[in-house]
């Protein structure tokens, strides 16, 4: 196997002339093949005219009717060659002997061996074996007046060989050989040199360790990285991204667009929506995903799986939730303490009969409503602290009357509970602007057929007629006023 060592710029030059080469001998080999041709047909039928000519030479005919005058026969045939140009002109008897020859060594002797139909009387154009070359030869026989045949006439050119061919080819090949040869070396050296500069001056080894150490990185990284090009087409993709967005293997030079991804992750990945940080929910995971424009090659997205931060910060919140709502129950029993302490100091029991009871009562009656309905132990904790919660700020809590909720398992009840406690808070803070009078209630609905329905009420002012389409986008909040982005929301 051929092998071309050393730099790109000598490799490139190296295939480039052996591929100039090959053309020049191929063009060689057809030019000599068209000139061999045309010497067959062209000096085929000139042979067979001279040879003509000379047997019906009337000395010719009368020197080989009489053996006594047999020695002028070399004289007709050194003439006709030199006049004719042929490489030699021979004259034979009827036997095929040589009678005369240019070379003297052939007197005496047979003709070569040939196909040969002089003899029996027809002309023949044809190759034979002279010397030890073949030559194209046109044989023709001498006949006398009384129709016998008396001898033959042979001529013949020796074909050219290969120099002379190129030569005698049509439109001169050879100075077009040369002409191609020069133009080949020179846009081969030019060539090279544009290779050279456009792979930065880096060989082959070096290029070939590049992208080696590339996919090495590119797949060895814990972040997932996806690169898109000016049409926002797919250029590269390492195997965290494939994950993190559940891609297809073969998802290269596909469109953003025509992938199965939400419309967030499409405004994210194609530029639509900017910023650092740009959270994505795909199948149960979340994503953050950081996109940077690279000039006139497109762009390069970063991104990091956040579902485990996300989990941690949603267990922080139900904590933090769980805290404030101990803290209302202790302000709330705070409260009630010190109504006790007034009316003992005031005296009057009567009144602190009564309020113990309403207090008592009101709070068995909310215990046994949720404990009677709601079978599961989180969930029930959960609307018994949130009532505490809503006590506190003056609205109250109720459950509707169709709610019933039996047992559930143990990771579908932390979810719910998440989502429930959310409901309800958002539901108080939308009820923080209602007026004091004003009748402040929050009602809950959960129902447990194949799934889990939970729905919450409020008396609030609920969703602005203009903003309910956008209320489902996301980062949008209605607590803006508030500063900061709050969450995935309804999104």
């Amino acid at each position: 196997m051929l092998r071309v060592q050393g730099s790109l710029s000598r490799q490139l030059l190296g295939w480039q002339l052996l591929i100039i080469i090959l053309l020049l001998a191929s063009i060689a080999v057809f030019s000599v093949a068209q000139t061999d041709s045309a010497f067959r047909a062209t000096e085929g039928r000139k042979m067979l005219s001279v040879a003509e000519d000379l047997a019906a030479t009337s000395g010719v005919r009368v020197s080989l009717a009489d053996p006594y005058r047999r020695d002028a026969l070399p004289i007709f045939a050194e003439s006709t060659r030199n006049l004719s140009g042929a490489d030699y002109v021979i004259i034979t008897d009827n036997h095929g002997i040589v009678l005369t020859s240019p070379d003297p060594a052939q007197r005496g002797q047979s003709l070569p061996p040939s196909e040969s139909t002089a003899l029996a009387g027809r002309s023949w154009v044809g190759e034979m074996t002279v010397d030890g070359s073949e030559s194209l030869v046109a044989q023709v026989p001498v006949i006398s007046n009384d129709a016998r045949i008396i001898g033959v006439v042979a001529a013949g050119r020796n074909p050219p060989d290969l120099l002379q061919g190129l030569r005698q080819a049509p439109e001169n090949p050879l100075s077009l050989l040369a002409f191609a040869t020069v133009l080949g070396i020179a846009g081969s050296v030019l060539l090279a040199r544009r290779v050279k500069r456009q792979t930065l001056g880096l060989e082959p080894q070096e290029i070939t360790r590049l992208v080696e150490h590339r996919e090495a990185l590119l797949h060895g990284v814990r972040e997932g990285v996806l690169g898109v090009d000016e049409q926002n087409r797919i250029t590269l993709v390492n195997d965290q991204a494939r994950r993190l967005l559940s891609l297809t293997p073969d998802c290269v030079g596909s469109n953003i667009d025509s992938l199965d991804l939400n419309d967030r992750a499409r405004d994210v990945l194609t530029g639509r929506t900017d910023g650092v940080d740009q959270i994505v929910l795909r199948r149960g995971k979340v994503v953050v995903l950081n996109r940077m424009p690279i000039s006139s090659v497109g762009a390069v997205v970063t991104m990091r799986d956040r579902t485990e931060l996300v989990d941690l910060q949603r267990e922080l919140a139900v904590h933090r939730d769980t805290t404030d709502t101990l803290r209302a129950q202790a302000h709330e029993f705070s409260n009630r303490l010190h109504i006790i302490s007034g009316l003992i100091e005031l005296g009057d029991y009567d009144e602190l009969q009564r309020y113990v009871h309403r207090i008592s009562h009101t709070r068995e009656q909310w215990h046994a409503e949720v404990t009677a309905r709601i079978h599961d132990a989180a969930i029930a904790a959960l609307l018994i602290a949130k009532a505490s919660l809503a006590a506190e700020r003056g609205v109250g809590l109720r459950l509707h009357e169709g709610s019933y909720l039996p047992e559930i398992d143990e990771e579908l009840s932390a979810d719910l509970a998440t989502v429930l406690g959310n409901l309800i808070d958002n539901a108080l803070d939308a009820l923080e602007g209602a007026s004091v009078g004003a009748d402040r209630w929050i009602e809950i609905d959960l129902r447990c057929t194949d799934e889990v329905t939970a729905v919450v009420r409020d008396s609030g002012p609920g969703v602005a007629a203009e903003i309910v389409e956008e209320v489902f986008l996301h980062g949008f909040t209605t607590k803006a006023a508030r500063g900061g982005e709050r969450g995935l929301g309804l999104a």
